[in-house]
């Protein structure tokens, strides 16, 4: 590492609103603000316009971009909204479960358009011929959220009842370990409520997000609704019981942004990587000695690993930022083994997406992103995470804010940027996949941590009709022939050369990287979800 790198991390460090990177090549050894783009082969049906973009003047009949990434199979059903997991079994079967949008709204009316309601169970051993085999309808399946797991070690899936961003406290848990084509429902357990054997938090528990700790005891929930991370023993998982809490909102154990979101947990389970949702007001975002309140946490956990009686989550440190908010969620990695951390937005640096664009407009005037993007940190140090890396797209700078603005004028919530990331193997990770929203499907090739640079992506083309179990049509922001969500997290198939996922208006995405793409020859197998 030159003093450049050293000088770009520390700057970043401290004042990561600030980092602009640089313009030079990689060749020069500067570190440039985007990432390069992908070199796609002369079939793809490449980007027209900036990279991440379709814009204005073809939003009403996108037909979708492609490089180094082609659609295999498609299962499209009701659509889908947040969450998906994958799961080969002992036969050989591979299945794709993913979360749908609740059945009823949230005044309890029903969703009207739904048939099958619930997590789809997709065999997707022919790639080629994705076949829905049943719906599992328990409380927490019938909207997962962003919480739906699979725990390969103890083979089961599971998930918390997520309805409509928060619905209740059901913990559902089901065994795969027969036929991953036909869960068998072990529990479905309302934890929290003094019911389960173990103590009450200090406010209601509610599902949204969740994450299972590698050697699947332990499912960690981000209670958004709440302003809580519970950890639940699964130890026996025909009778999951809560076993602590940890409370956002008291400023000694949280000194950033006070509403939890997604997780995950260290292979030994001694550490959970939380994130801390800020929302930031105009005038945080338009005053530029405003301190960061968004960004992730690190929590000792050996107690929870160890069942200490009271056990007790603790802070270890915590890196906020200005240039980005609504965290979303973390995977901790390892790249030629070094320990960093992916940590992932779900709105850009002025807040969620308006119709005016205003918080997109404030964002811009203070040169920060307005749309949300993945970032990498080096955790060698744990007390004291520094900046390596951000996954921006040309899209993300804000240079090019008035290219992009007209294309998500009228839109709310979430337009461009990322949601979920997945790498191919924690443990030695060199790729890394995002759903960036309207961006589609986003690779990159994280093998040099400091220049990450895009090697792939898939954005499906727009919809013409509606599907009822996407929250894209559901909250009121699917246009006719317009880009898709794609927002779940995402499954390297190291063998097949594959990756899964799946996007609110097209269901189940099965996509195969072009020849020589991915894997690469450092890159290796793994069986563990992330």
């Amino acid at each position: 590492m030159n003093s450049r790198d050293l000088m770009f991390i520390g700057v970043c460090a401290i004042s990561i609103g600030a980092c602009s990177g640089g313009g030079g090549s990689n060749d020069s050894g500067e570190i440039p603000m985007t990432v390069p783009k992908a070199a796609c082969a002369s079939t793809d049906k490449v980007e027209t316009a900036l990279q991440g973009q379709v814009p204005a003047a073809i939003r009403s009949s996108f037909n979708g971009f492609n490089c180094n990434l082609t659609l295999v199979g498609q299962f499209r059903g009701e659509g889908g909204n947040w969450s998906a997991a994958t799961f080969r079994d002992k036969a050989g079967r591979t299945c794709f479960y993913h979360s749908t949008a609740a059945p009823t709204d949230a005044t309890g009316a029903a969703i009207v358009g739904r048939v099958t309601p619930g997590v789809p169970v997709i065999d997707i051993t022919d790639p080629a011929s994705p076949k829905k085999i049943m719906s599992l309808t328990t409380p927490a399946m019938l909207d997962p959220w962003e919480s739906l797991r699979i725990n390969v070690r103890r083979q089961i899936l599971i998930a918390d009842n997520g309805q409509n961003g928060g619905g209740g406290a059901e913990v559902d848990i089901y065994d795969v370990s027969g036929s991953c084509a036909s869960p068998q429902l072990l529990s479905s357990t309302k934890v929290g409520t003094g019911t389960d054997g173990g103590p009450q938090p200090v406010r209601a528990q509610i599902g949204h997000e969740g994450n299972v700790a590698p050697d699947g005891l332990t499912y960690y929930i981000g209670n958004t609704r709440s302003g809580l991370y519970h950890a639940i023993d699964i130890t026996n998982t025909t009778k999951p019981k809560i076993l602590a809490t940890y409370d956002m909102r008291d400023p000694v154990m949280n000194p950033i942004g006070v509403i939890p979101h997604g997780l995950s947990v260290s292979n030994d389970g001694t550490r959970m990587y939380g994130v801390a949702i800020n929302i930031p007001t105009p005038a945080e975002v338009l005053d530029a000695n405003a301190p960061g309140k968004n960004g992730f946490l690190i929590l000792d956990t050996s107690e929870i690993q160890a069942r200490k009686a009271d056990a007790k989550m603790k802070l270890i440190s915590f890196a906020a930022f200005k240039d980005g908010s609504v965290a979303q969620h973390t995977i901790p990695v390892k790249i030629a083994g070094k320990p960093y951390i992916v940590m992932v937005d779900e709105a850009g640096s002025g807040g969620l997406a308006d119709p005016a664009n205003v918080n997109l407009n404030n964002a811009c005037s203070m040169k920060m992103t307005p749309f949300p993007i993945a970032r990498l940190y080096d955790i060698s140090d744990e007390k004291n995470p520094k900046l390596a890396s951000k996954m921006m797209l040309e899209i993300h700078d804000p240079a090019n804010c008035s290219k992009v603005a007209p294309d998500v004028v009228g839109l709310t919530t979430f337009t461009y940027g990322s949601h979920y990331c997945s790498v191919d193997n924690r443990d030695n990770a060199t790729a890394l996949a995002c759903g960036y929203f309207n961006s589609g499907i986003r690779v990159f090739d994280i093998r040099d941590p400091l220049r990450p640079k895009e090697i792939a992506y898939f954005n499906p083309a727009g919809t013409a009709t509606k599907v009822y179990g996407s929250n894209h049509v559901t909250r009121a922001q699917w246009r006719a022939g317009g880009p898709d969500w794609c927002a779940s997290r995402l499954d390297f198939d190291y063998a097949r050369g594959l990756l899964t996922t799946m996007c609110h208006d097209s269901g189940a995405l099965v996509l195969r990287f072009g020849q020589g793409v991915w894997p690469f020859a450092e890159s290796t197998p793994s069986t563990e979800q992330n």
